[in-house]
């Protein structure tokens, strides 16, 4: 028995009828607050995005405006993030070229962690990146800096070698050509994008579809149903706690993918 089902049970025998309302699209739309039906407007989840990136920055000039030796929590706290970008950076880069690109890998990584995380705080409980806009900017930041280090190391042959890869039989260019393209210029941005979005929408969907069983079974089905919430609220629980590691692993692995594509930029052969 569904869900749905059970609601239509339980209230048949009720004389206030109960049904279980799921989650929808529509939560990732809310009603505009600010400049309604402009190109500015302004809902919940722009705000949120703002107030993530607020949250970062004071973080960021609070936690290092008075650094020591020998760092106390919250300084040993920011150094252990940074360090992680650090050596990812370092190591697909190599120590000039990860100078170089750090402050882009770093913002990237905070900024998805920071958006990610403000699904599961109570009053937000939405992701900033959980609409296409944000995943879609970011994307696109690491596509241009992909394109940049490419042509700022191999101005005369990076997309030549892109479109035309070295070694490959002439007459095989009609088929590689347009498979490198795609891979390369649309496949890259496009995956990027997808895989945070849909990460973060499924995630949300489904803390709101347990939470939404367990209110509905403990305060609506007045029965023998209500013993299903305690199991819909354990699994909100659980899957609360894997939501964190998921918000963490999607921040690291859009930060990884921008560093592995800007590293194959600037590899030799091209």
């Amino acid at each position: 028995m569904s869900l749905a089902d059970a609601g239509t049970t339980v209230a048949a025998g009720s004389s206030q009828a109960a049904t279980f309302q799921g989650p929808s699209i529509e939560q990732f739309f809310p009603p505009a607050i600010f400049f309604a039906g402009t190109p500015f407007e302004i809902d919940r989840l722009v705000i949120i995005r703002f107030i993530s990136v607020a949250v970062l920055l004071i973080i960021g000039i609070v936690g290092t405006r008075s650094l020591k030796l020998v760092p106390g929590r919250g300084q040993a706290f920011i150094e252990y993030g940074f360090d992680v970008v650090r050596r990812n950076a370092f190591d697909n880069l190599g120590e000039k070229d990860g100078r170089r690109f750090l402050p882009l890998l770093a913002s990237i990584f905070f900024g998805v962690l920071f958006m990610n995380l403000t699904g599961l705080i109570p009053g937000f409980n939405l992701q900033g990146t959980s609409r296409i806009a944000m995943p879609l900017i970011l994307a696109v930041i690491a596509y241009v800096a992909f394109i940049y280090a490419g042509l700022r190391r191999h101005p005369g042959k990076f997309l030549r070698n892109a479109f035309f890869p070295p070694g490959v039989p002439w007459y095989l260019y009609i088929i590689v050509t347009p498979i490198e393209f795609v891979s390369t210029f649309v496949l890259r941005p496009v995956t990027l994008t997808l895989r945070l979005l849909m990460n973060m929408v499924v995630g949300h969907l489904l803390l709101v579809l347990f939470f939404s069983a367990t209110s509905f079974f403990l305060f609506d089905s007045h029965s023998l149903f209500a013993l299903f919430g305690v199991g819909t609220l354990a699994f909100g629980i659980a899957f609360s706690f894997f939501e964190i590691l998921v918000a963490l692993l999607q921040a690291y692995v859009f930060m990884l993918l921008t560093a592995v594509y800007i590293q194959l930029a600037l590899a030799e052969e091209h």
